[in-house]
């Protein structure tokens, strides 16, 4: 059963959410989606659920856990300065709007989703992946300059 677990997926994903988490319960329902596309906005959220599940769950009939030697080191440096840049910008923009922050705060959870995807050969988190970076920074993009 733990072969269908990704550990270190899981450890990337609650570092992720922890600076959205804080967020959320100091804001509350603060935010505010104008972006009114319901396809994309739908998809976004497909891809993004995805990914979560993905991240945290293996098929090994569908994927490798790395494909190379010292792929978890890999994974795990490039996921984890990935987290670390993320939590640092949450941290150094948490007062600010528009496009850098919004830029900067999509573009690095996809960088995160699709280099797992790519490093352990998972064609369903690839997928999702792509969809949810396409998606979550047109989203995030289109609400910074409304």
């Amino acid at each position: 059963m733990l072969n269908y677990i990704n550990l270190s997926g899981i450890a990337v994903m609650v570092c992720m959410m922890i600076p959205n988490i804080v967020y959320s319960i100091k804001n509350g329902n603060a935010f505010v989606n104008v972006y009114s596309n319901k396809i994309v906005l739908l998809l976004e959220q497909i891809g993004r659920y995805g990914c979560f599940v993905f991240m945290i769950v293996r098929l090994p009939n569908l994927q490798k856990t790395v494909p190379f030697g010292h792929g978890e080191t890999a994974y795990l440096a490039v996921n984890g300065a990935l987290v670390l840049l993320y939590c640092f910008f949450w941290i150094v923009l948490r007062h600010k709007t528009g496009v850098p922050r919004a830029v900067v705060l999509s573009v690095l959870p996809s960088c995160v989703f699709i280099f797992s995807g790519i490093i352990e050969c998972s064609p369903p988190l690839i997928f999702f992946s792509v969809l949810f970076a396409f998606c979550h920074i047109r989203v995030s993009y289109k609400n910074a300059v409304s």
